[in-house]
């Protein structure tokens, strides 16, 4: 049986695991010595960068960007339908291409949409009909619906399709506490909730290996040991010689104070660092509305202020990056399904089918609202309750995958599913 201990779960258990080493002086300088170096090398700078961030709880995409002209959308949520554009009225959509409007609380998203720089991908979901969050996040997560049990998650396999030499230590950084699903696998990411509190944990860590030598006299530690202090050390001389906390949010840029704000604030100062990061990944959670939605119009109710911080940080990263660095980075936003097309007797929505993902960045065709969402008569429903899903998740990652990252052969990242680039729904444009 293997006994690695890999990068992910070093920093899952923490650098003052270091203490728990025991090596020989001469192996100890040697691993010390060569991650110095390796610190110090240059790491291959990745040409795109992605971004994901998971919703979870499942976003009612309705309500995020919703069809105001519908009768029957109306008729249906006579309390949480946003009501058709009017200058003016709090409570009104603000429109997108006279058929489609963002919620008022995503009012930040606008400029960005009228720019060109955000499209927005409707009625798509998952395939499988769950409506259970556990496996819904599951199967969307390693891009395999209705198969349990996949050993890894969509993002890693994009990693192991596309390894790189001399890649970074924080090529794939997931801003949780574990590591998602989605980044589950056999190539290295670290995940960490807080990058403050891991240069304070960092610099700790390299004071007792620099001071220590002399005292590490024990037999020298297995392969497996000698690869996590190898891990280790790497992870943190790399991040306290790039220092990314010297980097503040720039041109007028403010982020709001919460779990997606810091996050995507810390993302943003890790790109500027120039680590070497390729993947991102952060999520933010309490999008199970089933009561207490809250009134389009109405500061109030939970999904009015989650869709305020949602949007207000999104807007805030590109902000802060600046045109430049965001025409090589691109924001994704994924959720597990969405919400009922009829609101319940608690002023909420209960689980449904098909939601919206939002496309920020790179070279994406924006300023518009892809896939297919019918009239909302019943006839058209699915189930007869909820939106159906007209476009496979997967046919979004996969484009995401060919056209901004760049992997000419797609399909390991997605076993199981028939790629037909002739069918991408054409959201980023074709990198020369």
């Amino acid at each position: 049986m293997s006994h690695h201990i890999s990068r992910r779960q070093f920093v899952r258990f923490g650098a003052s695991g270091l203490g728990a080493l025991a090596l020989t002086p001469s192996a100890f300088g040697y691993l010390f010595q060569r991650y110095a170096r390796a610190a110090e090398a240059q790491v291959a700078q990745p040409r795109q960068r992605l971004v994901v961030i998971f919703q979870r709880g499942a976003m009612d995409g309705l309500s995020a960007v919703a069809p105001y002209g519908d009768e029957h959308y109306r008729q249906s949520r006579p309390l949480l339908a946003v009501a058709p554009p009017k200058p003016g009225d709090p409570a009104a959509a603000l429109d997108l291409d006279g058929r489609f409007g963002l919620s008022p609380h995503l009012a930040p998203l606008l400029p960005l949409f009228q720019s060109g720089r955000l499209a927005v991908v409707h009625g798509v979901g998952s395939p499988d009909s769950t409506r259970s969050h556990f496996d819904a996040q599951d199967y969307m997560e390693s891009a395999t619906p209705g198969r349990k049990g996949t050993p890894d998650g969509w993002l890693n396999r994009y990693l192991q399709a596309a390894p790189l030499q001399k890649a970074s230590p924080f090529r794939a950084v997931s801003f949780t506490q574990l590591t998602p699903r989605t980044l589950q696998g056999k190539a290295d990411v670290i995940a960490l909730d807080d990058l403050q509190a891991f240069e304070l944990r960092a610099g700790g860590a390299t004071g007792k290996v620099t001071s220590g030598f002399e005292e590490m006299y024990a037999q020298a530690a297995a392969d497996a040991l000698r690869h996590t202090g190898q891990d280790t050390l790497e992870a943190i001389r790399f991040l306290k010689r790039a220092n990314p906390s010297r980097f503040q949010p720039e041109h007028g840029a403010t982020y709001p104070n919460s779990p997606l704000g810091r996050s995507l604030r810390q993302i943003a100062q890790l790109i500027k660092a120039n680590v070497g990061l390729e993947v991102a990944f952060t999520d933010c959670g309490g999008w199970d509305t089933h009561a207490n939605q809250g009134a389009p119009g109405q500061p109030a109710g939970q999904l009015n202020r989650l869709l305020r911080d949602f949007g207000s940080a999104i807007a805030a990263f590109v902000q802060d990056l600046g045109a430049e660095q965001m025409r090589n980075t691109l924001v994704l936003t994924m959720t597990e399904f969405g919400r009922t097309v009829r609101q319940n007797g608690a002023g909420g929505t209960d689980h449904g089918r098909a939601s919206c993902m939002f496309v920020v960045g790179g070279t994406v065709h924006g300023g518009q609202v892809y896939g297919d969402v019918p009239k909302l008569a019943p006839a058209n429903l699915a189930d007869g309750r909820d939106l159906p899903v007209t476009t496979d998740f997967r046919t979004v990652l996969a484009e995401v995958v060919v056209r901004h990252l760049g992997l000419a052969q797609a399909q390991p990242v997605f076993p199981g599913y028939t790629l037909q680039p002739a069918k991408f729904i054409g959201v980023l444009a074709r990198r020369g």
